[in-house]
């Protein structure tokens, strides 16, 4: 999986890929890892290519607090899958004409919370899509009108696929 990574007070976003077990690549570098919890809540235990490393770590959404020799890091962190989404909404949010919402990867529609015709709110959920054991909630990118429907719950749908337009 890989991972976006930025560090309060870095002007570098780092590059996470982790692809096997202790080991992960770092902007394309790879590091040997060993991350282990000390049974205290938010105590972590690290070995980075052989140098020891004790941790606090708190999160709270994608926020994450990390106390690290005696300095407190905030850390932003985001998956592939998330960024994907995010460049898609961005690339859908335009004012005029129709915006597609397209299914972001392969899966299995869950729910339709729309149907053609109804006027929806730029936020708006207008499709749950599960992919990957996951539930992703498609929003709208701008406020419009349903204008189709081309799927319903229960069918399954592949990556790229048009499952609803709004006017």
């Amino acid at each position: 999986m890989r991972y976006e990574v930025e560090v309060e007070g870095h002007d570098h976003i780092f590059e996470i890929v982790i692809n096997e077990d202790r080991v992960i690549l770092v902007d394309g570098e790879e590091v040997a890892i060993d991350f282990t919890d000390l049974q205290a809540p938010g105590l972590y235990s690290l070995l980075v290519d052989g140098e020891s490393f004790d941790a606090m770590i708190e999160h709270q959404d994608a926020q994450w607090n990390v106390l690290l020799r005696g300095h407190l890091y905030e850390v932003h962190i985001t998956d592939e899958r998330t960024r994907r989404l995010h460049a898609r909404a961005k690339m859908l949010a335009d004012d005029s004409g129709e915006a597609k919402i397209t299914a972001p990867m392969p899966g299995r529609v869950v729910a339709v919370p729309v149907e053609p015709g109804q006027a929806i709110a730029k936020g708006d959920n207008v499709i749950i899509l599960e992919s990957m054991k996951m539930e992703n909630e498609l929003k709208s990118p701008r406020d419009g009108t349903v204008e189709r429907v081309n799927v319903k719950a229960g069918d399954n749908v592949e990556q790229h696929a048009v499952l609803v337009v709004i006017a």
